[in-house]
């Protein structure tokens, strides 16, 4: 029987997959490829240093019992790894190494692992020079769902999340976006599912990053030639948290590189999650191959929490910080300061902070100065609603008529208008636009926005319109 690599690889395949767990399998074995048989020396490609190095610190034990099976007790492996060429031409890169296994295998004949020159740093959250294949989570642990109030604003964003924190990778939930304006807790609560996680299945590897850090790694990646490396580590990861992922956009290589990781992690039942000011279906400049897969799993909102979550808010913070306030002082800050929970939260630092540093007591008075201040510092966010009524006000008609079904042209502009507003003002999504003026869909509120474009340059009484409106909101 003519024995060839293709022959001797193969049967250690079937030896190594009645061994392993048939993900590990998948993922460690069935990229590898094998290239030559010299006496009893097999050549097997690989992708990537990284990827040689975890055969080496995890299988190697199995492959030389595998390898001894087929070539006898000298049976010597030997590695190649193929790297992209950073200048982009067909011709790989190849390195041979020589399996490191020297006490198993024969020690005379094997060295040590590329001898000519030390391994480029794998893992990209390790410090050069310390080998170590060990992930950390990147995770605050005071970004917990115990802290993250419940209301209706982020009932399904919170409750999604507590699911994929329960069963990562087995709900419908992957990947799952949360989105939402500034300072409504995204960041929070994806690490809070990321603690989560890691609290009920300590062997899980989670890991979050900022969708701005991860480009950077990125491009590192390139100019170190080490791009297969970094493709090769977040495949390793069974929980990716990705935030702000809005910044991915006009990042053509960086989208590239993250549509094959993430359809790796979605094929091998890994989670995402991920955050974005914006949803999807109004996100720029974001190939649609990424789009779709965004749309795979659960697209959750959070929206400005309403009156009785901002006090529960309050509460307890004031809880966790020991301190105690008056009713009326909780009630003044929750009904001024409406749309940011981050804004909630420093108003009532600052409260603390002037009381404890002045000695001076919580009066009311002082809760109002301190929110006068913080809201007048503060960039107010225009709602929705206030937009429905400066533009009924400023066409003399009412809120109602202005949502309503009728096409007579005068109120179908304004209602258009309203829309334009609401997207140029409003962190509120296409749809979530929709449904508050008069429950239209997202495709309404985009052929609205383009009409007001087309009208403001083609029609004078319009464009005048549409200035007069555009001073009321800055």
């Amino acid at each position: 029987m003519n024995v060839t690599a293709d022959s001797v690889w193969n049967n250690c395949l079937g030896f190594i997959k009645d061994n392993i767990q048939p993900q590990a399998f998948k993922t460690w074995f069935e990229p590898i490829r094998p290239v030559r048989l010299t006496d009893n020396a097999l050549s097997i490609q690989v992708p990537s240093k990284f990827f040689y190095e975890w055969l080496e610190e995890h299988y190697v034990k199995l492959l030389k019992v595998a390898l001894t099976k087929e070539l006898g007790k000298n049976a010597k492996l030997v590695y190649v790894i193929k790297m992209e060429n950073k200048y982009g031409n067909s011709e790989p890169f190849t390195e041979k190494i020589p399996s490191s296994n020297r006490s198993a295998m024969d020690p005379q004949e094997l060295d040590v692992p590329i001898t000519s020159k030390n391994p480029e740093l794998k893992n990209p959250f390790v410090i050069p020079g310390i080998r170590n294949i060990k992930i950390e989570s990147q995770l605050n642990p005071n970004y917990n769902f115990e802290n993250f109030l419940e209301g209706d604003s982020n009932r399904l964003a919170r409750s999604a999340g507590m699911a994929v924190a329960n069963k990562p990778g087995g709900t419908s939930f992957n990947p799952l976006l949360i989105f939402g304006g500034v300072g409504l807790g995204k960041t929070h609560l994806a690490h809070a599912i990321g603690v989560e996680i890691k609290d009920k299945y300590p062997e899980k590897t989670v890991l979050y990053i900022s969708a701005e850090k991860f480009t950077q790694q990125y491009i590192d990646s390139v100019k170190k030639n080490t791009r297969n490396d970094f493709i090769h580590f977040y495949q390793l990861i069974d929980a990716l948290i990705i935030d702000d992922v809005q910044f991915l956009s006009g990042k053509s290589g960086t989208q590239d590189v993250f549509f094959h990781i993430f359809n790796h992690l979605h094929q091998n039942g890994k989670q995402v999650i991920l955050t974005s000011d914006k949803a999807p279906v109004d996100m720029q400049d974001i190939e649609q191959r990424l789009l779709s897969r965004f749309k795979w799993g659960l697209s959750a909102e959070l929206q400005s929490p309403d009156y009785e979550t901002r006090v529960s808010i309050l509460k307890n913070k004031l809880y966790r910080d020991g301190v105690e306030m008056p009713e009326e002082i909780i009630d003044h800050v929750a009904k001024n300061i409406k749309t940011n929970i981050r804004e909630l939260e420093g108003a009532i630092i600052s409260l603390i902070a002037q009381s404890s540093f002045n000695k001076k007591e919580v009066t009311l008075e002082l809760a109002q100065q301190v929110v006068e201040k913080f809201v007048k510092n503060t960039k107010r966010e225009v709602s929705i609603d206030y937009i429905q009524k400066v533009v009924s006000d400023y066409f003399e008609m009412d809120v109602a008529t202005l949502q309503s079904k009728t096409r007579k042209r005068h109120i179908v502009q304004a209602r258009q208008l309203a829309m334009f507003f609401a997207k140029k003002y409003t962190k509120a999504s296409l749809a979530s636009i929709g449904s508050q003026i008069g429950k239209r869909d997202h495709a309404t509120v985009l052929h609205a926005c383009k009409t007001v474009d087309n009208l403001a340059e083609t029609d004078k009484q319009f464009r005048k319109y549409l200035e007069d409106l555009n001073k009321k909101f800055t």
